[in-house]
């Protein structure tokens, strides 16, 4: 064998030893807790063939604690970039079989290298979080390599898509870069996500809680917001990720892809003019709405556990990509509150930072009353909404399909709040409030002081609605563009998408607002 053969040998040898990972048994245990490996995990992201690692010789500095005994292949992190479905990508996956896929100096250095070059090249960003956390021995310099991944998150925000997969540990320092990105996955039962673990909240308030309710994949869908998908698998959370990232372009300075359909642009659904019901009291599904109206009847929505009187989700209209945020009619009756304002503001705020045009649906009797939201910050939190409907310059389409009352009618996208377009179907109701309480206000003193108050009372409330709670005095004021048959929604905003697809607006130049927070 020659030298340059001898060499190629080594090279192979030296490959073949790292992909070993953590070894047999660590890979073993790996697998016993129903969780694929680093490597296997990004063998089913990435397109068959195309995945180019980076940095596999990668090792740790440290000497500290007997470190420079230990080995740890790839320093505990597999990066590299490949293709999805066709299109680039920039990925990492932490190896808990390698050392816990504890993150030190170099394992940060080898994440932010590939977050730059995501960064340069305009292709999204992906990472599999799988880690036992800060590496211990290592001190202030993994600290460092955390701060450093903070950074570029910051950096690359509205720049390229950046999506977080929990697949195991995720605890301390560690939680923040996930929560820093647009998108979180979390695994159900296998992952979890918190800043101080169950045995040092025990100790320090006497609390016991399990890791599953602390910080489990279903308490960050239902009741923090962090995650925005609960996957059933490993294998379902990369294939839903592939998903979200067909509605989505690369970067900021691109449009999303546009996929053909044979669902016909023209197509109508007689159905949506019967799917109000006669009692105003009574509720509906408005996903039932949005799959009648999109592509194929697909519709893929993030927290979908959570805040359940807001639906945010991303489908297409004649191909198109669009972000959708609707009123829930089924919950709360899809009153405005704390946690709805701030599901529904962040994704306008991804939407328009990725040039995804928006329909808003609305249907809503106004922000939920009681203390607990007061003192809560409804008003700085409900102004968030305002202020991002108001700030998002892509192409924005309104619906009104039946209650939008009072300030929850500017919060949800009016011509006021820059709505380019303006639907509303003939069963819309646009006023400051409903016509029992306007009536209760506005004349008072006349049904009070009258022979009979109660046949008085149904009098003014009739008059209040055959005034205000129907859409022609908002069309007659041009604040509705057009109001239109329901089965006809499809055509209408998929001509009014068309047109306004070119759409350019700008606002002042600035550093950036100051978003009430």
């Amino acid at each position: 064998m020659g030298v340059v053969e001898e060499k190629i040998e080594d090279l192979k040898q030296r490959e073949k030893q790292i992909l070993q990972m953590g070894g047999e048994k660590a890979v073993a245990k790996q697998k016993g807790k129903n969780k694929l490996t680093a490597r296997e995990r990004l063998d089913i992201l990435f397109d068959a063939g195309t995945f180019r690692e980076i940095d596999m010789f990668v090792t740790h500095r440290c000497v500290n604690f007997g470190m420079e005994n230990k080995e740890i292949p790839s320093d505990g992190v597999v990066t590299g970039h490949g293709h999805v479905n066709g299109r680039p990508v920039f990925a990492f996956a932490q190896d808990f079989t390698s050392r816990a896929g504890s993150l030190g100096e170099m394992h940060a250095k080898k994440i932010c290298k590939v977050m730059d070059l995501a960064l340069k090249a305009g292709v999204p960003f992906v990472g599999f979080n799988d880690s036992g956390g800060a590496r211990i021995q290592e001190g202030v310099d993994a600290l460092s390599g955390y701060g450093e991944i903070f950074f570029r998150n910051s950096a690359s925000s509205g720049v390229i898509p950046q999506i977080s997969a929990i697949m195991g540990p995720t605890a301390g320092g560690a939680v923040y870069s996930p929560a820093m990105t647009d998108w979180v996955f979390m695994v159900k039962k296998s992952s979890y996500m918190f800043i101080t673990g169950p045995n040092v909240i025990k100790a320090v308030t006497g609390e016991e809680i399990s890791f599953e309710d602390l910080g489990g994949a279903m308490t960050h869908n239902t009741k923090s917001g962090v995650a925005h998908f609960a996957c059933e698998s490993d294998e379902d959370a990369i294939n839903q990720i592939k998903t979200l990232l067909s509605y989505l372009p690369s970067n900021n300075m691109e449009d999303a892809p546009i996929v053909p359909t044979d669902d016909s642009p023209l197509r109508t659904d007689p159905a949506l003019d019967a799917i109000i019901p006669d009692n105003p009291n009574k509720s509906y599904n408005i996903k039932e709405v949005i799959r009648s109206i999109m592509d194929d009847g697909e519709f893929f929505e993030p927290h979908e556990y959570y805040a359940k009187n807001m639906v945010i989700g991303f489908a297409r209209l004649n191909g198109r990509s669009i972000g959708i945020i609707a009123n829930q009619p089924n919950f709360m009756a899809g009153c405005l509150d704390i946690n709805a304002s701030d599901k529904a503001t962040r994704f306008i705020r991804f939407c328009d930072a990725f040039n995804i045009p928006m329909l808003t649906i609305a249907d809503v009797p106004g922000y939920l009353p009681g203390s607990q939201q007061e003192w809560g910050g409804i008003i700085r939190h409900g102004a968030k909404l305002l202020w991002c409907y108001s700030e998002a310059t892509v192409p924005k389409l309104l619906l009104i399909t039946r209650k939008d009352y009072g300030g929850s009618y500017l919060a949800m996208c009016s011509k006021h709040l820059g709505a380019d377009m303006a639907f509303a179907w003939p069963t819309a109701e646009i006023a400051v409030m409903g016509a029992e309480g306007a009536a209760n206000i506005i004349h008072a003193r006349e049904i009070k002081g009258a022979d009979d108050p109660v046949a008085k009372r149904k009098e003014k409330i009739a008059e209040y609605e055959e005034l205000f709670s129907n859409p022609y005095c908002a069309a007659n004021r041009g604040y509705v563009d057009a109001i239109i048959v329901p089965a006809e929604t499809r055509p209408r905003l998929i001509d009014a998408l068309e047109i306004l697809c070119s759409k350019r607006e700008t606002r002042p130049p600035k550093k950036h607002g100051n978003i009430p927070m």
